[in-house]
């Protein structure tokens, strides 16, 4: 087992479950903003479940049984990578939540406020959720619902319309003029990738492709 390695079914007995009880502290983590999501716990057969499946699998102590997270509710965690810390008693999951984490309906268990001073980008994330809740929802007084009832040849003409917007005010007029259209072409290009069942994540990872391949 390699500290800080992502670990693999072959090293889930190398890690401590001994210390506490056969269970382990899970923090999950969102693999795109670093936002803390929730904490909880795995047995050895829950961390293994985890891996097996890709989705985040706990020991809920009030059941008595092993839970996938998102099993009622659908809000699944699907799971990007597991870490343990250095005295192997401690589990990091990295994962990208299907909807609200929370119970109460907040993306966290620690509520919706997102930490920007620590993470400037993770209102992204957040607003890439929200946009999610709204399309579920399709509120007739939302802007977004509405946007999305529309389709994507509307969608992709608003995209088109902020791009103009923020091109002209590039040249012609004042930062915050620049930064308020950069805001606008942003929400609407995750409207567009919403409505194509794509992810701000996808978009990331082909700007990472790209950088690789280049250096």
């Amino acid at each position: 087992m390699i500290h800080g390695e992502p670990l693999g079914l072959a090293e889930v007995s190398e890690l401590d479950f001994g210390k506490a009880g056969g269970l382990l502290p899970a923090i999950v983590q969102d693999a795109d903003s670093g936002t803390v999501l929730m904490l909880g716990y795995m047995t050895a057969a829950a961390l293994r479940a985890t891996l097996q499946k890709s989705r985040v699998v706990f020991f809920s102590r009030s059941k008595g049984r092993l839970w996938e997270k998102g099993e009622s509710s659908g809000h699944h965690l699907e799971l990007v990578a597991v870490r343990t810390d250095c005295d192997r008693d401690c589990l990091l999951v990295s994962a990208r939540a299907g909807g609200p984490v929370c119970h109460l309906n907040t993306q966290s268990c620690f509520g919706d406020e997102v930490p920007a001073a620590t993470h400037p980008l993770a209102f992204l994330v957040y607003l890439e959720a929200l946009i999610e809740e709204r399309s579920i929802a399709r509120a007739a007084d939302g802007y977004t619902a509405q946007l999305l009832a529309q389709g994507n040849p509307k969608i992709a003409q608003k995209v088109g319309e902020e791009a103009l917007e923020l091109a002209l005010a590039a040249v012609a007029e004042s930062d915050d003029r620049v930064i308020d259209e950069s805001a606008d072409l942003i929400f609407h290009l995750l409207v567009l990738l919403r409505n194509r069942r794509l992810t701000l994540a996808a978009v990331v990872a082909a700007l990472a492709a790209r950088h690789a391949a280049r250096r």
